[in-house]
């Protein structure tokens, strides 16, 4: 029973993930503002989870300080601010199945970082970090093969736009080279960012330890630093109005369903599973968002992307699976040590007991 619960709550992240894609890019080809997006986002998900953290954790969150605040905000600033906000430029120059692609990137992007800041090893003499090493330059390999082959498109299925289905529309949706490349490389940017946040959450989280109060303060400096950014470059009144359209159930679904919901199941997940499990399942949002963009988003998929995607696949797998490898080799690296003390001190509880040794150390009694 808790497998089959398992598995549905790995499946449910993945099909929220691909509604943020489809949703995202949809109020995106609609006109609406990327930097007016992200601040309607991060105010939304502000709203949802306030409330929730003043409820669960008010009476055992740790006080803050000064530069604990500091840290988070600039945590906020990186890793969500800045991330979200080059995201939304790149989804509105290139598609929501790159979007679900490059997500692949940031266990092997995070596994970077933590080399860097020396949180983790590579051992070259050892499997685990020669498949390591494969999955960087598999993943380094997909990133390229996306951003500068292009190939053939291919049409999977009838297309039926979302808003408009006229072949002049879908021919409208093929970007030009340039503005693909330029995408796709600020896609790898917003991942680097978001990656950097993963890897520094876990040091802010050391000082303050409240996980759902320190996600809500990032919502709301998010929130802050969002609107800032959103008022200087946008000053149309008309560019902020929802509505109820597309991009009010955009907004509301990427702050309240993906930042609410998914951060509970994918806790859920990790305590039963492990963090390993969850990110073995993340190639499924790309199958997902592959099929789901086709029909409703009239998206045409290149055959670039998909053989950059498998790349891409293929490196985070390589990497999770030296992951694995390099734990069982601890593993049984600390039971063999611990096989080793517990000899040793049985024989020396041996020595010990026998008459010729009391008398040979002697001396270590006085």
């Amino acid at each position: 029973m808790d497998e089959k619960k398992t598995l549905s709550a790995v499946f449910a992240i993945q099909v929220i993930y691909t509604g943020m894609f489809l949703l995202s890019k949809a109020a995106l080809d609609v006109g609406m503002n990327t930097y007016v997006f992200v601040f309607y986002r991060q105010g939304f998900a502000t709203v949802f989870l306030a409330p929730i953290a003043l409820f669960l954790e008010r009476k055992t969150a740790p006080p803050l300080s000064f530069m604990t605040l500091f840290k988070i905000f600039m945590l906020s600033l990186f890793g969500i601010t800045f991330s979200l906000n080059i995201y939304s430029v790149a989804l509105e120059y290139t598609s929501a199945t790159l979007a679900a692609a490059t997500t692949n990137t940031l266990p092997v992007i995070t596994f970077f970082f933590a080399l860097l800041f020396r949180m983790e090893q590579v051992k070259l003499k050892a499997i685990s970090g020669i498949a390591k090493l494969i999955g960087v330059a598999l993943c380094l390999g997909g990133a390229a093969t996306i951003a500068f082959y292009r190939g053939p498109h291919l049409r999977l299925l009838i297309h039926h736009h979302l808003l408009s289905n006229s072949a002049q529309e879908i021919h409208h949706q093929i970007p030009s080279i340039k503005t693909w490349t330029k995408g796709v490389f600020l896609m790898l940017l917003a991942n680097t960012f978001w990656s950097l946040w993963l890897v520094l959450q876990g040091l802010v989280l050391k000082s303050y330890p409240s996980k759902l109060c320190c996600t809500t303060l990032q919502c709301f400096l998010s929130s802050i630093q969002s609107f800032i950014i959103a008022i200087a470059l946008e000053r149309d009144r008309n560019e902020w109005k929802l509505g109820w359209n597309v991009r009010l159930l955009s907004v509301a679904y990427c702050g309240i369903v993906v930042t609410g919901v998914t951060f509970y199941l994918q806790a859920y997940v990790v305590e039963k599973k492990g963090p390993v499990y969850l990110a073995i399942t993340t190639p499924l949002a790309l199958v997902f968002t592959i099929c789901s963009s086709a029909v409703l988003l009239g998206e045409i998929i290149s055959l670039g992307s998909v053989l950059g995607g498998i790349l891409l696949v293929g490196g985070l797998y390589f990497v999770l699976w030296g992951k694995t490898e390099e734990k069982e080799e601890k593993g049984k690296c600390s039971s063999t040590n611990a096989v080793k003390q517990d000899v040793e001190s049985k024989n020396e509880m041996t020595n010990e007991s026998n008459p010729q040794f009391l008398v040979q150390h002697s001396c270590s009694w006085v």
